[in-house]
Parts: structure tokens; sequence; C-alpha cells
């Protein structure tokens, strides 16, 4: 059950820093660590919510923007970068991004959180 409340929660402050609040791309960081630190988790465990949060987030978000202007935008980017063009392996990278910094920034929280009960 915990768990699920900390993979809501990450997903939820994700989403929320990056809409509301007026901050750079990369602050969900920020928040999946605050998340970690305040609900205690096992390291693997706190990886895993944090970075299936994040990961789903961003997931849903680049294939939404993606159908939502025919994949134009993203075949054009997939073409610069070494893709290949492919607007799938381009969201595929983002998704990987997202999931790999969630679930560093959770795991470095309950890191954090482990050596603050150790002392």
């Amino acid at each position: 059950m915990k768990f699920i409340a900390t993979l809501l929660l990450s997903t939820l402050l994700a989403y929320a820093s990056g809409i509301y609040g007026d901050l750079p791309w990369f602050s969900f960081v920020i928040t999946n660590l605050l998340v970690a630190i305040v609900l205690p988790q096992k390291p693997a465990a706190a990886f895993l919510s944090g970075a299936i949060g994040v990961g789903l987030l961003w997931a849903g978000l680049s294939i939404y923007m993606d159908i939502s202007n025919n994949h134009i935008l993203s075949t054009k980017v997939a073409q610069i970068l070494p893709l290949g063009g492919s607007y799938q392996k381009l969201i595929f990278v983002t998704v990987l991004v997202g999931f790999l910094l969630g679930g560093l920034a959770s795991l470095t929280g309950s890191f954090i959180r482990d050596k603050k009960a150790a002392q």
C-alpha cells in the first residue's frame, strides 16, 4: 500500500511541479527526493516507485503531445538526434530518462532517510 501511495504521490507532485510551478524541467527530482525522505521505504521499492511514477507520467505526456501534432515535432527532433527519424525511439528515450531520473532521485531520498535514522 505504501508503494502505491508513494508512486501516486511522486507522479502527482512531478506533474504539479511541472505544470503549476515556474520551475525548470528537472524539478520533479526534488519532489521525488522529498517524497522518499518523508515516506520511508526500502531502497529498491523507493527506486521503483519513483521510476515508475515519473516514467508513466512522461510516457503519457509525450505520447499525448506526439499524437496531438501528428508526430511532426517528434519526427523532426528524432532526425536531429541519432535516432534515424523514429518518433517511437524518441518517446522511448524520453521515458527512459524520466524513469532513471525519477528512480535515482527516490533512491537518493531513501538513502538520506536511512542515514538520518542511523545517526
